[in-house]
């Protein structure tokens, strides 16, 4: 049966080969007589998939052995409350404001103290980042907080900011393993899955050992403190246990196609294409200004906004599907993620194309 190709922003198209060895193994499990879905999370199977997968996730990027790798429940929405509560010590926290998802941390952080916004691209309608010579980052912050690629406005950086010697901290959610990242950069990287890791329901979080030793504040649930996580090898309560065991389908994914340098020049040649287009177009517009546009998240308009819902009913007829952009955005966004093969792309600009000559 041939598939569409789904630009959802999440969650988002899988790698096909990751879902027929899913569905092979579904029922019956390394001839176990069990599928994963059944398999006690601390009996000797699982233990060995979830070892398995912790050590491919740390292989593909690199991760240092100062750093620890947990798998959790409830989504980066659960870190934005995590990450005050067990890092903040009672100090000022800094965020980089660039757009929607940046925003809910900010507003998730200031319940539990002082947050400082050192930068913000609000008076711009969140089309660029603002230059880093004009953040003034506390001396005594936590740590920094930023959102690597904004899916709904579709910026991201192009390289991590400069902490200055704090402790930096990145919602990776939606463009890890997108491309290398330099973990020795980082104090603490979360993702949530359902972008280029996985199925909802499971969130990835490397944190560094300085940062696990902070004391979380008096009140933070034993189930909301790292500790209890890092401790226990992410098996402190019942994990998503198939979700883990799809992201570790994932992670061999990955190393199967080459790594994440591989990856990075097919992720970025399946951006300049679309990008080209748009840039050659009156028909279609892309505000985001060129430097700060991301590779994952590729939002447009149509010039004539009548003609919406006309692009999104002959699209989804041709197998594109979930181009739709955000509630608060409006107009048209295509998600580029791993899974999204350059053919998917090429199948979405030839639509695009024929699209305008009939409308134009």
């Amino acid at each position: 049966m041939a598939r569409a190709y789904n630009f959802a922003a999440g969650p988002g198209q899988l790698p096909e080969t990751v879902l027929e060895q899913a569905r092979d193994e579904l029922v019956n499990w390394h001839d176990t007589q069990m599928s994963v879905m059944e398999m006690p999370h601390r009996g000797e199977i699982f233990k060995k998939i979830a070892s398995e997968s912790t050590q491919d996730l740390r292989e593909i990027l690199n991760i240092p052995a100062n750093y620890k790798i947990l798998f959790l429940s409830g989504g980066a929405r659960t870190q934005f409350s995590m990450i005050p509560m067990n890092l903040a010590e009672k100090s000022v926290m800094a965020y980089v404001d660039t757009g929607a998802w940046s925003g809910y941390a900010i507003k998730e952080a200031k319940i539990y103290g002082e947050v400082e916004v050192v930068a913000s691209g609000a008076n711009h309608q969140y089309i660029d980042i603002p230059d880093y010579s004009s953040w003034n980052i506390p001396k005594n912050a936590a740590y920094l907080h930023y959102t690597d690629n904004e899916t709904i406005h579709g910026v991201e950086f192009s390289a991590p900011p400069e902490a200055k010697n704090i402790p930096l901290i990145a919602d990776m959610s939606s463009n890890l393993l997108s491309r290398p990242v330099d973990m020795n950069r980082f104090g603490l990287i979360y993702a949530c899955a359902q972008k280029n890791i996985g199925p909802a329901g499971i969130t990835v979080v490397i944190i560094r050992d300085d940062l696990l030793a902070r004391e979380p504040f008096a009140f933070t649930p034993t189930m909301l403190r790292y500790t209890t996580h890092s401790t226990t090898d992410s098996l402190y309560n019942t994990p998503p246990t198939f979700c883990w065991y799809m992201a570790g389908l994932v992670f061999k994914w990955v190393k199967a196609q080459g790594g994440l340098e591989v990856l990075a020049k097919i992720n970025q040649r399946k951006a300049e294409k679309l990008y080209n287009l748009l840039d050659h177009s009156d028909f279609y517009i892309n505000s985001v200004k060129k430097p700060f546009r991301s590779r994952m998240s590729v939002i447009f308009n149509l010039a004539d906004e009548k003609l919406n819902s006309t692009f999104l009913q002959e699209s989804e007829k041709n197998g594109l599907l979930n181009l739709k952009g955000h509630k608060t955005k409006g107009g048209m966004r295509a998600s580029l993620y791993n899974a999204m093969p350059e053919k998917g792309v090429d199948a979405l600009i030839s639509f695009m194309q024929d699209f305008e000559k009939r409308y134009a």
